[in-house]
């Protein structure tokens, strides 16, 4: 089953039990995948990959926002956030740990020639681990091990 035909039974489900703050985050999610089928053009259908990635992109901007709520001594709107997150979270891949991410980096390193140019070697792990961890985590690990 697709995820975004998960989101929409979820979405039934919440609306039937009066979980207005879910229903919420599960239309928005529905309509970010809409809006990128409308993208690929007429009758276009999301692969997977495609609707994770729209889903990515949609936790990614709860953390930005997080961060950014934090930093602004707003602790009430960075709640709010991490509740929609956790939302979000549920429709994505388990994502690696930080462990598991340092050691696929070490592997992929290995396999590479060049280690001296970040951006080929950012471009050759992300083929390897995109959507499975994050991507502020692998450049982190990535100039660690780089250093």
């Amino acid at each position: 089953m697709a995820i975004q035909e998960i989101i929409l039974k979820d979405l039934k489900e919440a609306m039937k039990a009066g979980a207005a703050d879910k229903v919420g985050v599960l239309r928005m999610l529905n309509s970010s995948l809409l809006n990128e089928k409308i993208k690929k053009g007429k009758d276009a259908v999301l692969s997977e990959e495609e609707e994770v990635q729209v889903l990515s992109r949609e936790a990614k901007k709860r953390k930005e926002s997080i961060e950014a709520f934090n930093k602004g001594g707003r602790p009430e709107l960075a709640d709010k956030e991490k509740i929609e997150l956790g939302m979000i979270e549920v429709y994505l891949p388990a994502q690696m740990s930080e462990t598991e991410v340092s050691a696929a980096v070490e592997k992929i390193l290995a396999g590479i020639a060049d280690k001296s140019n970040f951006g080929m070697v950012m471009k050759a792990v992300m083929a390897e681990l995109k959507g499975k961890a994050d991507a502020k985590i692998i450049s982190d690990k990535i100039k660690e091990k780089l250093g």
